[in-house]
C-alpha cells in the first residue's frame, strides 16, 4: 500500500515539475514578446514585472516536490558520507533525522501559509497596478501550501522507503569504484 502511495505521490510531483517547467517556457516567450513590442512599436506588455515575479515564485514550489522525490535537493553531505561510510546505521539514522526536520519544516511552511490563502481568498487580494495589471494573490498561497504538503509527504517517504547511501557507495555499503 505505501508503495502505491509513493507512487501516486512521484506522479503528482512530476506532473507539478511538468507545470512548472511550461511556466518557464511561457515567461520566457512573454519576456521575449514584451522586449520585442517595447523595442519596435513602443509597446511594453503591462504586467511583465508582476507576471515574472509571481512565475518565479510559483515555479520554485511547483518544482520542489520532484527535486525531493528524485533526491537532487541541494545538501552538503560530506559529513553525513564520512559518517556513513564509517558506521552505515548512524549515517541512515542521521539522514532520517534530517528528513525528519525537512519534513517538520515543510508542515510548518504549509501550517503558516493556510491561513493567508485563506484571506486571499476572501478578500480576493490581489497583486500589481490597478487599472495597468492586477492579479489574485491567492493562486500562489495555495501552490505554496499544496507544494509544502507534498514536499512533506515526499520526506516521509523517503524516511520510510529510501535509505540514504552516499556519492560512491552501493546499496551493500562497499565502495561502487
Amino acid at each position: 500500500m505505501i508503495r502505491t502511495f509513493d507512487k501516486i505521490a512521484s506522479g503528482v510531483a512530476q506532473a507539478a515539475n511538468a507545470a512548472g517547467t511550461l511556466i518557464i517556457i511561457l515567461m520566457i516567450l512573454m519576456v521575449n514578446y514584451e522586449i520585442v513590442a517595447r523595442g519596435l512599436f513602443n509597446q511594453p506588455f503591462r504586467g511583465t514585472y508582476e507576471v515574472v515575479q509571481f512565475s518565479l515564485v510559483m515555479i520554485v514550489f511547483l518544482q520542489l516536490p520532484d527535486v525531493i522525490r528524485a533526491g537532487r535537493l541541494t545538501r552538503s553531505d560530506g559529513l553525513l558520507g564520512m559518517i556513513t561510510r564509517r558506521n552505515r546505521g548512524a549515517g541512515r539514522t542521521l539522514s532520517r533525522l534530517i528528513d525528519g526536520f525537512s519534513m517538520t519544516f515543510m508542515l510548518i511552511v504549509a501550517y503558516a501559509i493556510w491561513p493567508e490563502f485563506l484571506d486571499m481568498w476572501e478578500t480576493q487580494d490581489f497583486f500589481g497596478v490597478p487599472g495597468v495589471f492586477t492579479a489574485p494573490w491567492w493562486p500562489i498561497k495555495l501552490a505554496i501550501f499544496l507544494s509544502s504538503c507534498l514536499c512533506a509527504i515526499h520526506f516521509a517517504l523517503r524516511i520510510i522507503l529510501r535509505p540514504y547511501e552516499p556519492a560512491g557507495m552501493d546499496a551493500h555499503g562497499e565502495d561502487a569504484a
